[in-house]
């Protein structure tokens, strides 16, 4: 097992808020940052003392980078695959493309966990409008299209309520490639999030309930209750097959319904996440720590909680603007991602507020 010391530099792919965090995190534990993206600048960039700016199809730029960083690592998943396998014949890539390529096919993400026994919505392919009418009329006209690639937070999707909506729906999304997922009868939804060490270790967060407003994440809130405590032991199972699977190292994500019929899978995340935003100040290690740790070939840190009630807000557009009221509770923990313009439905930072 490769173990990298502190001193080192972590390469990170993605200069967003995301970057930005694992960069504050790997700060604390004495190693420095080097940002790969093709933008200018970015939230990571506050507090990465290096910035490459570079498309990820130019592999000579990767190449470049990969001989200035001592491990690599990636923010988020809308990155070419083929990036990843141009720096990890250069160096070490964690996690790595193997798992980038499942999570940003929605089609081979939903196979790949109904093969290892996980429990998903009904879902088929669609190519086409014929392809559309034709799954309308296996799985119900109550369903969601979805792009195979490139969405989040509510983007690349359209929601079906009657046959007669399918015209629509494709037209929204671009008449792309998608697959049709039936709809889920469920009373909450959860993530269940886990890191897991270059030895093969794994350790799991508390699952947070989390509630979705117009798409994008708006509350997650630990503990969850007993309908998803319940659900548990069957979902971190399977999380822990498909991080077994794909010998993956570092945080990995899953998204789940609670449904009486127990976990539901939704999708995976090959990364830290916003619904484990909480772990900064709510556990005892955060996610991006831990993440820096794995990545690094480090001794996991402790994943149990640091106060009796953790919940996490995201500031959604203008809400931070509220810093000042914010910061006058001294229960609230505020974290704001130096984006220069709130726009509608961007995330601007997040409150972690905590009852001890």
């Amino acid at each position: 097992m490769t173990t990298i010391a502190p001193g080192a530099t972590i390469g990170i792919l993605g200069g967003g808020q995301l970057g930005r965090m694992i960069a504050m995190a790997a700060a604390q534990l004495g190693y420095r940052t080097h940002i790969y993206a093709p933008e200018e600048s970015g939230p990571a960039a506050d507090v990465s003392p290096s910035w490459t700016q570079g498309a990820y199809e130019d592999a000579a730029a990767l190449a470049a980078f990969a001989e200035g960083v001592d491990v690599v690592t990636y923010e988020f998943e809308n990155i070419d695959p083929s990036a990843v396998e141009v720096l990890a014949s250069h160096g070490l890539v964690r996690p790595g493309a193997g798992a980038l390529r499942i999570a940003q096919d929605r089609l081979a993400e939903k196979r790949f966990v109904a093969d290892l026994g996980g429990l998903t919505a009904p879902f088929a392919p669609v190519g086409s409008l014929d392809d559309l009418e034709t799954a309308i009329e296996t799985i119900g006209s109550r369903a969601i299209l979805k792009t195979y690639r490139m969405g989040y937070d509510g983007k690349g999707q359209a929601r079906i309520n009657e046959p007669g909506d399918a015209v629509g729906a494709w037209n929204a999304i671009g008449r792309q490639p998608a697959i049709l997922e039936g709809f889920v009868t469920f009373d909450q939804e959860y993530s269940v999030i886990l890191v897991r060490g270059a030895d093969g270790a794994v350790r799991f967060w508390d699952s947070a309930a989390n509630v979705h407003v117009d798409g994008i994440l708006a509350t997650s809130t630990v503990p969850a209750g007993s309908l998803i405590e319940g659900q548990l032991p069957a979902a971190r199972a399977l999380a822990k097959q498909v991080a077994d699977a794909l010998d993956y190292v570092g945080v990995l994500t899953l998204e789940f319904f609670a449904s009486a019929d127990g976990p539901v899978f939704n999708e995976m995340a090959p990364r830290v996440h916003n619904s484990g935003h909480w772990t900064t100040e709510g556990a005892l290690t955060s996610q991006f720590e831990n993440h820096v740790r794995a990545i690094c070939g480090l001794p996991l840190g402790d994943t149990g909680l640091a106060a009796r009630q953790v919940e996490m807000r995201n500031l959604i557009g203008d809400d931070a603007a509220e810093w000042l009221a914010i910061l006058s509770d001294p229960e609230n923990h505020l974290h704001l991602y130096g984006k220069h313009e709130a726009r509608p439905g961007r995330k601007m930072g997040h409150v972690t507020r905590l009852s001890l």
